[in-house]
């Protein structure tokens, strides 16, 4: 996109993952926060670009969907083309 447009990431790891340490007995509460994560159903938008012509969004979306662990689909908004001729 060489710095035209804008991108927005919505999504936003906010669920705490914890583990207790290895060969620890049962009880005595919840292990200590090892992580956050960010719970994907389907359906859920990841980014958001706006700004560029749908050829450079369509081809950083691509590029960007490689780096994702779960399949994506590019979606255009039903009146793209009137904002951005």
């Amino acid at each position: 996109m060489k710095r035209e447009g804008q991108l927005w990431i919505r999504i936003f790891p906010d669920k705490p993952i914890t583990k207790k340490p290895a060969e620890v007995r049962m009880g005595k509460g919840k292990g200590a926060p090892e992580g956050f994560v960010a719970p994907v159903t389907p359906g859920r938008i990841l980014l958001e670009i706006e700004g560029v012509p749908y050829e450079v969004a369509k081809e950083a979306l691509r590029l960007g969907s490689q780096k994702f662990p779960v399949p994506t689909k590019f979606v255009v908004r039903h009146n793209y083309e009137e904002q951005h001729l």
